[in-house]
Parts: C-alpha cells; sequence; structure tokens
C-alpha cells in the first residue's frame, strides 16, 4: 500500500469533486464526507483505497471546512459521515434532533496536537501549560504582544501566533485544555481551517508559534520543531509521539478523534460498505498517514454499536480533556 502524502492530499482536495465526476461512471453511487482538517488525512486515504476496491462503482467526497463547519452541514442533512476532532457538542446534537438526524459516533483514532515553532528559534526548549495560556487566553488579546512578556528570560521579539479557525474542532480542544474554555482564546492571530497555511506561516517567521494535528507535523517537520510540553508544575516535559500518546504522558493536548455517521446514510448499501472498509483498515492507514490507531478492539466495538443500532454520544455534548486511549476503550466497553 503506497504513503498517502498530506500536501499531495491537501493539493488535490479542491478538485477531488470534479475530477471524481469526470473520471467515474455517472451512474456510481455517492459517499458524501465534510468536517475536519486533522481527521482529513486519515478519511482520504481511506476513500481512495475504498474507491480502487469498488472498481468505480462508489464515488466518496472528502471535504475540509473544519469540525464545526462538518457538523453545520452533517446536521442539516447534507452530509453522510462527519469528520471530527472533538465530541460533537449539545448544540450540535440540539441541531441534528431537530432535523431529525440520528448519528453513530465512531472513535477512529488518537491526535497528539501539536505546538510548533520555527526551527530558528533558539529560546523556546520547551513549554508549560501556564505560558502557553498567557500567550493565547483572551486577556491577552492586544496586550501580550511580544515573547518576553510571557517570560522573561525570552527575547523583545514580536509575538506571532498562528492557530486554527474558529470552525475546527482543534481550535475547540487547543482552548478548552489551555484556556479552560472551549473557543475562549485571543482573537488577534493568524487562524485558518486549513493546516497547511499555518505550516507554511510559523516555517516562514522565526518569531511564530503554531498548533494543530501530529500528522501535519510529522510531513513537515523539516521545517518546523515540535515543542515539548510540562504538563503541569513539577512535570517533566515531553514531546509529541505515537509512544506519548500510547501512554498517556503527552498531556493535556492528546485527543481522540472521530467520524459520525448519519444513521439514515447508513441503510444505503454503499455507506455500509465504506464503514466496514474503514473499520477494518482503519489501523494501518492510521498508521500510515501518522496518527496513533486504536486497540483492535476499538474497531470491533464500532461495528457492535453498528449492529446493534446504538445511536447518539458517549460524551453528553462536552469535550473532556486529557482522555487517554484506555478511559476512552472504558466508556467503549460500557456500551
Amino acid at each position: 500500500m503506497k504513503l498517502h502524502s498530506l500536501s499531495r492530499i491537501a493539493l488535490a482536495a479542491g478538485a477531488a469533486a470534479t475530477l471524481g465526476a469526470m473520471s467515474l461512471p455517472a451512474q456510481a453511487q455517492l459517499v458524501k464526507i465534510d468536517g475536519s482538517s486533522t481527521v482529513f488525512p486519515i478519511t482520504e486515504a481511506v476513500a481512495e483505497d475504498f474507491q480502487k476496491s469498488t472498481k468505480g462503482k462508489v464515488r466518496v467526497t472528502v471535504g475540509i471546512s473544519g469540525t464545526g463547519g462538518g457538523f453545520k452541514k452533517f446536521c442539516r442533512g447534507e452530509t453522510d459521515i462527519s469528520d471530527a476532532s472533538r465530541p460533537i457538542l449539545k448544540s450540535e446534537m440540539d441541531a441534528c434532533k431537530a432535523a431529525g438526524v440520528q448519528y453513530y459516533e465512531l472513535p477512529v483514532a488518537y491526535d497528539a496536537l501539536t505546538v510548533v515553532i520555527n526551527p530558528q528559534n533558539t529560546w523556546i526548549k520547551s513549554l508549560t501549560t501556564a505560558e502557553l495560556r498567557k500567550m493565547w487566553e483572551p486577556a491577552a488579546q492586544g496586550k501580550i504582544k511580544s515573547w518576553k512578556q510571557v517570560n522573561g528570560a525570552w527575547p523583545d521579539a514580536p509575538l506571532k501566533l498562528f492557530g486554527a479557525g474558529a470552525d475546527s474542532g482543534t481550535f475547540d480542544y487547543f482552548t478548552e485544555a489551555i484556556n479552560g474554555k472551549s473557543k475562549a482564546s485571543r482573537g488577534d492571530f493568524t487562524a485558518s481551517e486549513d493546516d497547511n497555511v499555518l505550516v507554511q506561516g510559523v516555517s516562514r517567521d522565526v518569531n511564530a508559534l503554531g498548533y494543530f494535528g501530529f500528522a501535519y507535523y510529522v510531513e513537515n517537520q523539516d521545517k518546523l520543531t515540535a515543542v515539548p510540553i510540562v504538563p503541569a508544575p513539577g512535570k517533566t516535559a515531553v514531546g509529541p509521539s505515537i509512544d506519548s500518546v500510547i501512554n498517556g504522558s503527552y498531556q493535556p493536548l492528546s485527543r481522540p478523534i472521530f467520524i459520525y455517521v448519519n444513521a439514515r446514510s447508513l441503510e444505503r448499501r454503499e455507506v455500509q460498505q465504506f464503514i466496514e472498509f474503514y473499520m477494518k483498515n482503519a489501523d494501518a492507514l492510521v498508521r500510515e498517514v501518522k496518527y496513533v490507531p486504536l486497540p483492535a478492539k476499538a474497531y470491533t466495538y464500532n461495528l457492535e454499536h453498528l449492529a446493534k443500532k446504538q445511536v447518539g454520544t458517549k460524551f453528553g455534548g462536552e469535550a473532556k480533556v486529557g482522555l487517554t486511549i484506555e478511559d476512552l476503550m472504558k466508556m467503549e466497553a460500557k456500551l
């Protein structure tokens, strides 16, 4: 199985629907997916291999409008599947309920949300969550403008921040984990739902700092430096890696990522086939795009939940910061 390149996938995303329509038979069945840019590399890799397995009989389109943007479409019944880098929120649950959209929540992998700096930055060896909060909290807007204001030992150089856009689940999770409340953030930073925009911004400015999913860091580690995080006073700094996510030491920025499946869409054979293919191939494809796969039983649980028609969410409309893979598996096993 060949490597799925994030950069190639990102370039192709905008044209995928048009090219797919031109190259596949007019009668091809269609599966529509949108949502998280973090989950996109996994779902796109699955979609690419799945379409080959159907020999053009099924076309899968995968968009990137952010977790929040994806849920807006999903809860209007416009998509079959929604990629999400956080659990569905109460307001989104209400929107789906009002539209009569029932759904299955399927965790597919773990991500290490990664804080990055420019490789020429010589003063940052690690960051505490307190330092990150001082940079990113709402009270910092218009006031914390230099690195020295965050830590007196750092240079009096302009602090250039790059982060996820407001429709991004990454934005929701980062602000919850660092600032204590989802969406609570300063607004004077360069924001984008497209992680490649953030990669370029940080890679071109020695004074820049940004955050996004681990796979985008791995794909661009020749031009970025990942910052180890000190989770609490007295604790040791831990860098993002597959091992630190698996053993639970990379906190509080490890998080489960999901797909949500419209229950009515799942009645269609092509959607059933796609989800079955996803769960059976997730381990290999998640590893291939540099995320952390769940234990094999998690994907079995997902298929069991579908068979038992266990719709809804296990999270109650709230984000859970610091959830380890072991914690998630305990939640899954209860159903």
